[in-house]
């Protein structure tokens, strides 16, 4: 199964995924939590994303 985002979409969905991992490593969790949500940003860009968005590091 492969995702295949272009033009526009493709680079908002890129800034997404930056922002997501930046907020990750600028928050106080571990660096275990920090690793692991960042692995499945990365690796699950959808469902990775959401989740993160839902249950991720906060603060």
């Amino acid at each position: 199964m492969s995702i295949e985002v272009s033009g526009f979409f493709g680079v908002i969905w890129l800034i997404a995924t930056i922002w997501a991992i930046v907020r990750t490593i600028q928050s106080n969790a571990g660096t275990a939590k920090k690793t692991i949500w960042i692995v499945l940003i990365l690796l699950l860009p959808l469902f990775g994303l959401i989740a993160w968005f839902f249950f991720g590091p906060k603060g």
